[in-house]
């Protein structure tokens, strides 16, 4: 017989260490797959970029982007301004810069309010069936019947011009996707037989969307949201150039365009660089998305 002398603490302590070996282990290993991708790294590495740029803006940025210089106006790039300046002598690249701010606050604040919103109503739907199921459908229906853009021009509409009125408008046009993806990862498992397993045990069914549905829609909808971000930096652009996103003199990319469109044909620099940034960041989230899904994916593998 024999007799362990390891106090509780430090077993506790020993399990934790295990535990968050374990989660290194399969963090490095999902780095890893994701970097064996070279569409996926390239794609993390920008956005992991535009991170880093939003967070350090302001030691990155080597001009004010609110200051006007009228005597630089329409400087072409060089070597004091990379990317020239626009109409009013402000820094192109700091603009940009700084802007990337503003993109991500759109990007990030709509994706954390559209997932948890689709994802409730489409396990919901999709779990309990019947009228339930028919309702909330018909509903994401009705916004899915409609171009993402124009809904989203008529809530702006609607709710007037300003930054936190696109991320409203956005969330509103962004969720019905979602809804309809989770509602169908639940249907498929509502009849399983762990499922069936758990409602014999007494389990409310509160307790089997929570515990047991939402967990294996989550991968999907993590996917479904990643390439999704692509199509919110679009529309955010969209109605920036519209004039109903941020307003001037706010360094907005969309924004940037729609004031140097009159001096595209002779400084072409003012509507390329914010334009190049708006594609090279969607198609950064498009192939970080196609990334997640090989990896994420069982269906994939």
């Amino acid at each position: 017989m024999t007799i362990s002398l390891e106090t509780p603490y430090a077993s506790a302590t020993r399990e934790r260490l295990e535990r968050c070996r374990r989660l290194a282990a399969r963090t490095g290993q999902f780095v890893w797959r994701m970097a064996c991708n070279p569409l996926t790294a390239i794609g993390g590495a920008i956005i992991l970029l535009l991170l880093v740029t939003a967070l350090f803006a302001p030691w990155i940025a080597p001009y004010h982007p609110l200051i006007q210089d009228l005597n630089n106006a329409l400087s072409p790039p060089d070597a004091q301004h990379w990317f020239g300046t626009d109409e009013f002598g402000r820094d192109i690249f700091s603009r940009l810069v700084w802007g990337a701010r503003i993109t991500l606050y759109i990007v990030l604040l709509v994706s954390v309010t559209v997932g948890p919103i689709g994802l409730l109503l489409g396990v919901t739907a999709g779990y309990f069936g019947g009228k339930v199921d028919s309702v909330l459908m018909r509903v994401t229906d009705i916004f899915i019947s409609f171009p993402s853009l124009v809904l989203a021009l008529a809530f702006v509409a609607a709710l007037g011009p300003g930054l936190e009125h696109v991320v409203i408008a956005i969330t509103l046009t962004a969720w019905p996707p979602i809804a309809r993806l989770a509602r169908a990862e639940a249907l498929s498992l509502r009849q399983a037989d762990f499922i069936s397993a758990v409602r014999l045990q007494g389990a409310s069914p509160v307790r089997v969307i929570w515990k047991h549905i939402v967990p294996l829609c989550l991968p999907s909808v993590i996917i479904r949201i990643t390439m999704n971000m692509a199509g919110i930096i679009l529309t955010a652009a969209g109605l920036g150039f519209l004039g109903l996103g941020a307003q001037p003199p706010d360094p907005e990319w969309g924004a940037m365009i729609a004031s140097g469109r009159s001096y595209m044909l002779e400084c072409w620099w003012v509507v390329t660089v914010p334009g190049l940034a708006i594609l090279v960041n969607s198609l950064a989230f498009n192939f970080l998305g196609d990334g997640l899904r090989d990896i994420l994916d069982p269906r994939s593998e």
